[in-house]
This record gives structure tokens, C-alpha cells and sequence, in this order.
């Protein structure tokens, strides 16, 4: 029986994005510090690319005042909810 790795499943999300359209790119070449970063953090906590943010409001939102897009970019940025999930520690 073959294994079913979680590389298995990653490589088939990236062909199906990439056959849509999407760019694909490899985790270092958009990297903190990389010639072609689009990160901010190092460690990779970051899970939105925020000048890809802003570009995708322009480019859906023709014509809209930069400072809606900042806006509309701020609100999405921060949650104004308290986490829901708590940290417990046990001893």
C-alpha cells in the first residue's frame, strides 16, 4: 500500500491553484529577507501577504480612493473579537 503524505495533498493544492490562475511560488523565494520577499515575518507566522492584499482590492475595486482601500484593509487586518480559543496551562 502506498503512503498518503501531507506532500501528496499539498502538491495536488498547488496544481489545481496554479491550473486557475493563481501564481504559485516556493515558501523561501517569498521570504523575509529574500530578494522577492512578500513576508514580514520570519518564521512564517504571517498567513496574509499583505501587498497582495492591497493589490486585490484594487484591482476588484477599480477607481476606489486609496484611503477606502487602506480602510477596508485596516478592518480586515485586526479582529475586533476576542480569541476563542484560550491557552490553559496544566500542572
Amino acid at each position: 500500500m502506498t503512503g498518503f503524505t501531507e506532500s501528496v495533498v499539498e502538491e495536488a493544492a498547488l496544481a489545481w491553484c496554479e491550473a486557475l490562475g493563481f501564481a504559485v511560488r516556493h515558501g523561501p523565494d517569498i521570504a523575509a529577507g529574500a530578494l522577492g520577499a512578500e513576508r514580514n515575518d520570519p518564521t512564517y507566522r504571517d498567513v496574509v501577504l499583505d501587498a497582495r492584499l492591497r493589490q486585490a482590492f484594487i484591482r476588484l475595486n477599480p477607481g476606489l480612493p486609496l484611503e477606502v482601500v487602506e480602510d477596508a484593509h485596516r478592518k480586515l487586518m485586526r479582529s475586533d473579537t476576542p480569541a476563542t480559543t484560550r491557552m490553559h496551562r496544566h500542572e
